[in-house]
């Protein structure tokens, strides 16, 4: 970065100069007194702003503070290292919680899954561990259930465990993916996952251009249900009952694939970045790590910030029985809990 002289520096540096000016020469004895100046006629006019050399300029408006965080019911911010995804298990009632535990695309094999009580604890930090029990885990990341059976993205592999005892069930490889990252299920099943469409590039990331939405059916074999880069890089997925919504983390856009992975209803959010999708009713929330905010709002309408100052704000969750919102604060290695707005 060149070295530039800052405004706050510029009167140290005027005052400098002056002090290092020569002082003013003494009139010779031999030199003639000059003549007394003439009588003005008239009085000069008073400088004015438009006249005046020496005008001081107009301060620069000051800037707008951030927004404070919002104040959460319940946090939890011990044994969780980079929370990706949190999920809601409604049938143990309880939290899932995806661990990225380093890089999110090393290949490490120290990810894990906690699982949290809604009131507050961590009841079991590695409920499922990679390289414990014969659990292969590296980055974890999307997360969803379905007839028992723990879905978890994890780079290019769909990983299943047991839900009730987290031992491992199997893999499914997703051939050509390189960032797989939310999971989502449907009432029939199928298991939807976004591939963002990013790799590597020392410690950030660039375009792999293999952004894709992959459907895993009944018989646990994988398709492209769309591939594509004008998918944005998807990553948040919610399935509803008119069908799959798209959060874009390469744009601000939230949009609905039909069963031929067509784009539809293609609603454009306040700010990039976005991660996770949660739902109550009819009013959708969508998490952004570029406006470090939560937008709510509903397809084809306005989003507006319904909680802002989150930094990190990663893949959320709703909980329908407690009517609150649950957020992975990837970079402040917890999850927060808040009050529905």
């Amino acid at each position: 970065m060149k070295a530039r002289l800052s405004l706050f520096a510029l009167p140290v540096w005027i005052a400098a100069c002056a002090s290092n000016q020569p002082a003013p020469l003494e009139p010779s004895p031999t030199a003639v007194a000059p003549p007394p100046p003439a009588t003005p006629t008239a009085e000069p006019p008073p400088a004015t702003a438009a006249t005046s050399t020496a005008a001081t300029p107009p301060a620069e408006p000051p800037k707008a503070a951030e927004p404070p965080a919002p104040k959460p019911i319940v946090r939890w911010g011990e044994g969780l290292s980079a929370p990706e995804s949190v999920l809601f298990d409604e049938a143990a009632d309880r939290y899932l919680v995806s661990n990225v535990n380093g890089k999110p695309l090393d290949v490490d094999g120290n990810g894990y899954i906690a699982e949290l009580s809604p009131d507050g604890k961590v009841t079991k930090e590695k409920f499922i561990a990679g390289g414990a029990n014969k659990a292969k885990l590296d980055g974890p990341k999307g997360l969803g259930i379905s007839k028992g059976v723990l879905y978890v993205s994890d780079i290019s592999f769909v990983r299943k465990f047991d839900a009730k005892t987290g031992a491992p069930k199997g893999e499914i490889a997703i051939e050509g993916a390189t960032f797989l990252n939310d999971i989502a299920v449907a009432p029939d099943g199928r298991i939807f996952v976004s591939d963002s469409g990013l790799k590597a590039k020392g410690d950030s990331f660039e375009p792999s251009a293999t952004d894709a939405v992959y459907v895993i059916d009944k018989t646990g074999r994988p398709k492209a249900l769309a591939r594509s880069s004008e998918l944005g890089g998807p990553n948040g997925l919610l399935f509803t009952d008119k069908g799959l919504l798209v959060a874009t983390y390469g744009s601000n856009e939230l949009y609905r694939l039909d069963e031929k992975g067509a784009r539809q209803q293609v609603t454009k959010l306040p700010n990039g970045g976005l991660d996770g999708i949660a739902a109550s009713g009819n009013t959708l929330y969508v998490s952004s790590w570029k406006g470090s905010a939560i937008y709510s709002g509903e397809p084809g309408g306005t989003f507006a910030p319904a909680y802002q100052g989150l930094k990190g704000p990663a893949d959320i969750s709703f909980d329908a029985k407690r009517k609150r919102l649950l957020v992975p604060r990837f970079l402040d290695n917890a999850v927060e809990a808040y009050e529905l707005r």
